[in-house]
């Protein structure tokens, strides 16, 4: 049985809020002693750094805080073998989109993943086909949080891209990162 079977899809694994750092780690191990890495490509649990606040104030530390409680990422290839794994793994609650009765759960879609994986940081070439210059786009993330605007160009090589927004009633060409835009 080889991957060529399926293709690699993203799927939510349900795990104990609290828990997920431990349930991946606990996923991981077994991909490697299992030998389904060419089953299994990403466990990954949505973090992003913030600061840590007193008094209302940032402090100048930082913390890690999980975007999805709960949640933990999975890219694989569904197979009966790489199911059974991920599912009776210790701390694996479930898989969102699983209705049962030996039903293999639904993918996340990419429109669904694609900002999950920008706000970690994670890029990848496949999400730039889905961009055209003239989409309309949200800034997700930086000091621009919240900005709409078109896309003017992007350039795949850095992941520049300049969008057209309004700024005090004028058309504003601003600057940012392929990451930091989803479209609308």
């Amino acid at each position: 049985m080889g991957p060529e079977l399926g293709k690699k899809q993203w799927y939510i694994v349900t795990a104990y809020s609290g828990h997920e750092n431990k349930v991946a780690e606990n996923l991981k191990t077994r991909i490697s002693r299992m030998n389904l890495s060419d089953y299994i490509f990403k466990v990954l649990v949505a973090e992003q750094e913030v600061p840590i606040l007193k008094d209302g104030l940032p402090t100048g530390k930082t913390k890690m805080k999980n975007l999805y409680p709960g949640y933990i990422f999975v890219e694989m290839i569904m197979t009966d073998e790489s199911w059974f794994m991920v599912r009776n793994t210790p701390g694996v609650t479930g898989i969102a989109g699983s209705s049962g009765g030996g039903q293999k759960p639904t993918p996340v879609t990419r429109e669904e993943i694609e900002p999950v994986l920008k706000r970690m940081g994670i890029i990848d070439i496949t999400m730039y086909d889905r961009y055209n210059v003239g989409d309309l786009v949200k800034v997700i993330h930086g000091p621009l949080e919240g900005t709409e605007g078109h896309i003017l160009s992007i350039d795949k090589e850095t992941g520049a891209c300049r969008v057209e927004t309004v700024f005090f009633g004028r058309p504003t060409p601003v600057d940012v990162e392929f990451g930091e835009i989803e479209k609308i």
